[in-house]
């Protein structure tokens, strides 16, 4: 058990937090927003701001490392991962348009996740440009209840769905993050 790292936080209020409340750049102790669409979307910044910081401050190595084997996830493969949710989710907005994947089929986005410092800035680059052409289609449908046709998904359907996929890898990143250097946190 000596390779294991020891577990470790920044935060000094509590042993639990990633970060003191002060310092939390997701400023959760706000009001929360007005509306649906606001309330939605500020939970989905959130868990997207969560996962970068889990990423925070580790090298290619670090952020390529399969850190839960047999599994070939790790925090890049995450990002790289949610590159390909984010454009497939557009693709069941406009079905007619569908939009092809960036890195390939299937677990391209996880087994081609390499300590490369290319690979890193484009996966980074890559996930906020997908995550604002999304959000734009979507800002496209004020009405929440509108549906997308041809499986009928709400856009409110598709907002709570994007919601859980960053909520379950935020859970992901939590183990990946602890089991490279130990650091535990919200």
């Amino acid at each position: 058990m000596a390779d294991q790292p020891q577990r470790w936080t920044e935060a000094t209020v509590n042993d639990d937090m990633w970060a003191d409340p002060h310092r939390d750049p997701r400023d959760i102790d706000l009001p929360s927003p007005d509306g649906e669409a606001a309330t939605l979307q500020g939970s989905l910044n959130e868990l997207r701001m969560t996962l970068l910081m889990k990423c925070e401050g580790l090298d290619t190595e670090q952020l390529a490392r399969r850190s839960v084997p047999p599994s070939t996830m790790s925090l890049l493969g995450l990002l790289r991962h949610l590159v390909e949710v984010e454009r497939s989710w557009r693709s069941w907005i406009t079905p007619e348009q569908p939009v092809a994947t960036l890195y390939g089929d299937d677990d391209a986005a996880f087994d081609d996740a390499v300590a490369s410092a290319e690979v890193v800035e484009s996966a980074y680059a890559d996930l906020a440009r997908e995550q604002v052409a999304t959000d734009a289609l979507l800002a496209q449908f004020p009405d929440h209840g509108a549906r997308f046709v041809p499986d009928g998904t709400t856009v409110r359907g598709l907002m709570a769905q994007r919601i859980e996929e960053y909520a379950r890898h935020c859970g992901h990143a939590d183990l990946l993050r602890e089991c490279i250097d130990g650091r535990v946190g919200q």
